[in-house]
């Protein structure tokens, strides 16, 4: 099959008003840490004073589990982490993420023209659109600084200014308007003393009294997601998925319980097309998506170089090798617009 005619399958699968689904690795791609440069940041950095016996016990063990080169997520599941240690935890992550977002943000100021996802929303504003989702399961803001840079009003879940609070999306008006679901927490949301969430523009420490609203990976994610303001951000983000006509999954790896479900029984009962690209394609992707009953499905990684793709298409027995960057989010614009 040559290469026109997966551009032809990218062009009727975006033509269909994809939601956009964000991974890490479309963060990565600007420089944001991945789970083993956090894990090892954790280890590093992870305030583990005044704990007690037991908490140290499980800080210990969780250490060993990731010298022993167990992922993140699988250490933090082996681990019984207490309230606090949870706290302690999430509050070094935080720091982490937050100031490489606070230096993409910077080096944004310096080049209008730094995110890709800024024109890929454009050009789908070119159409009838008025509305465009993304789901994502990233801390960080870029997909906000994305919006900012193209000129285009997004929603968060709460309202605009600099002190927000949680808001339904019929308080905020606009000609156009870019839903931005993040499943997992905001670098900028923050549980207040209240015990209410409210978000802060850019902030370069957690106000005092103030807990950040982020889900880190393990056991304690399933509790908290059950909670405000992260159900309703879960059931906006499942409505999103039910009502798409297509899904653009931008360095996403397939790994998450709370995007899977619905993507999965869209792409297998429903049909519905699905547009992968991606540094490389996670197992559970090829999985789910390759290997498993997806009947309409083009997926890109990246080749043996920058400027080399593999597609993988429901139209093709065999993956096919492209001698160009496809794989990235810049080089997917090349195909469709």
């Amino acid at each position: 099959m040559s290469d026109l005619n997966y551009q032809k399958q990218a062009q009727d699968y975006y033509g269909k008003a994809p939601v956009i689904i964000l991974g890490s690795g479309a963060s990565a791609a600007h420089g944001v840490s991945g789970m083993w440069a956090l894990a090892n940041h954790l280890v590093e950095n992870t305030d583990i004073s005044g704990l007690n016996t037991a908490e140290i016990d499980a800080w210990a063990k969780f250490c060993q589990l990731l010298k022993d080169n167990v992922d993140l997520e699988a250490a933090l599941h082996q681990v019984d982490a207490s309230n606090t240690l949870t706290a302690r935890i999430i509050k070094s992550t935080w720091a982490l993420i937050n100031s490489e977002d606070s230096k993409i943000f910077q080096d944004s100021l310096q080049n209008n023209s730094m995110f890709p996802l800024s024109r890929l929303l454009e050009h789908m504003f070119m159409s009838s659109l008025k509305i465009i989702n993304i789901v994502t399961t990233n801390y960080d803001r870029l997909a906000e600084y994305a919006c900012d840079q193209g000129r285009i009003h997004h929603y968060t879940g709460f309202t605009h200014g600099y002190f927000r609070q949680l808001a339904a999306a019929t308080e905020i008006t606009a000609a156009r308007r870019v839903n931005i679901w993040k499943v997992h927490g905001s670098l900028d949301w923050f549980q207040s003393p209240l015990n209410d969430t409210v978000a802060f523009s850019v902030t370069q420490d957690v106000p005092d009294k103030y807990e950040p609203q982020i889900v880190t990976p393990g056991s304690q994610k399933y509790q908290k997601t059950h909670l405000e303001p992260f159900r309703s951000i879960i059931n906006n983000a499942d409505t999103a998925i039910n009502e798409a006509g297509s899904y653009l999954c931008i360095g996403y790896g397939f790994n998450d319980e709370h995007i899977q479900p619905k993507l999965m029984a869209k792409c297998l009962r429903q049909k519905a097309p699905v547009t992968i690209i991606t540094f490389a394609l996670s197992e559970s992707a090829k999985r789910l998506i390759l290997e498993g009953k997806a009947q309409n499905y083009l997926a890109i990684e990246r080749g043996a170089t920058n400027d080399q793709s593999i597609v993988y298409s429901s139209l093709s027995d065999t993956p096919v090798t492209v001698e160009r960057n496809i794989w990235s989010l810049e080089g997917y614009l090349s195909l469709i617009m």
